[in-house]
């Protein structure tokens, strides 16, 4: 018989549900905390997370504190939930070392990269931005530091060569998934291996600006790029001085034709293809300012988009 029994659960977005679900269906999930209610959509209407949903569906006791630091009240119900252990997935909050301790197995987290490769907020969007042809999840012993603990468990996962972000998080949290249970079933057997803080890198959280095309870039990063940003910030260039967001593209590495970065150079079956550093980027569809969605035929055509116009 496994020596957990009851699971808190510290988790906010989508990427978190397979999860809880796991743990619902193997343990008592005695609390399930998250992100507060933030504004969203045009009206700002306050608008939960995804496990605070679910959470609430299942009937699970749930708790959405502003801030854990110095937070005595959300200590004691913690304390008072009488959890075994916490497991965190993208909670999105940093942990205090006063709550570390308080369940009898502290805080397990699921760390989307081979640790000590890519701690931080983006591990996924990281591994896409620089190629990888390889991540993983690592089961991780929280401590006070950003990603820094003992390493419990880890998976290796293939990343497909067309998977964008969205692809790799839903690869991912089925991992994790798969992984938590009978982790948490041997918890006493699994092994602390300390990570090499030598071997580490960061994945900072992205911002708005890192979805913007770098056409000097090949056409394999600026693909590598909107794999990465392609649930948020999203890929966009310019055009005529416009923001052009662009939905979906493709890497012409076999184009040996000439042209400055950026420059429009032909019309294909199926899109505009544009110059990069090497190669050559295939607009397949765009998203004009203040328009509908569009082949990226329709806006050469619609737009008086002529060959020899340069992006960016």
């Amino acid at each position: 018989m496994s020596m957990i029994q009851k699971v808190a659960f510290f988790a906010s977005p989508d990427f978190a549900l397979p999860v809880l679900t796991a743990l619902s269906q193997h343990f008592e999930v005695v609390l399930v905390v998250t992100q507060p209610d933030k504004p969203a959509g045009r009206g700002n209407t306050l608008t939960a997370c995804a496990v605070a949903k679910r959470a609430r569906a299942l009937g699970l006791a749930l708790e959405q504190p502003a801030k854990l630091r110095g937070n005595l009240e959300f200590a004691q119900i913690l304390r008072d939930s009488g959890a075994d252990v916490a497991i965190t997935a993208a909670y999105g909050k940093i942990l205090p070392k006063s709550l570390l301790g308080i369940p009898k197995y502290g805080f397990i987290n699921t760390h989307a990269s081979l640790l000590p490769l890519y701690r931080g907020a983006a591990p996924i969007q990281q591994a896409l931005l620089e190629g990888q042809i390889q991540t993983g999840m690592t089961l991780m012993q929280t401590d006070v530091g950003m990603d820094t603990g003992d390493i419990l468990l880890q998976e290796t996962l293939e990343i497909h060569p067309d998977w964008t972000s969205l692809e790799l998080f839903e690869a991912l949290s089925q991992r994790a998934a798969r992984m938590i249970v009978p982790a948490l079933e041997r918890i006493d057997t699994l092994p602390h291996i300390p990570q090499d803080h030598s071997q580490a890198s960061h994945a900072p959280m992205l911002e708005r600006e890192d979805g913007l095309i770098r056409w000097t870039d090949s056409s394999e990063a600026i693909y590598n790029r909107y794999r990465a940003t392609f649930g948020w910030p999203g890929s966009y260039t310019f055009a005529a001085g416009k923001r052009l967001k662009v939905v979906k593209l493709h890497p012409r590495v076999d184009f040996s034709g000439t042209g400055n970065v950026g420059e429009i150079l032909a019309l294909t079956e199926t899109g505009v293809l544009v110059a990069t550093a090497h190669g050559a980027i295939e607009l397949l569809e765009l998203h004009p300012e203040n328009k509908a969605k569009m082949t990226a035929l329709e806006w050469f055509k619609n737009f008086q988009i002529r060959v020899g116009m340069v992006l960016g």
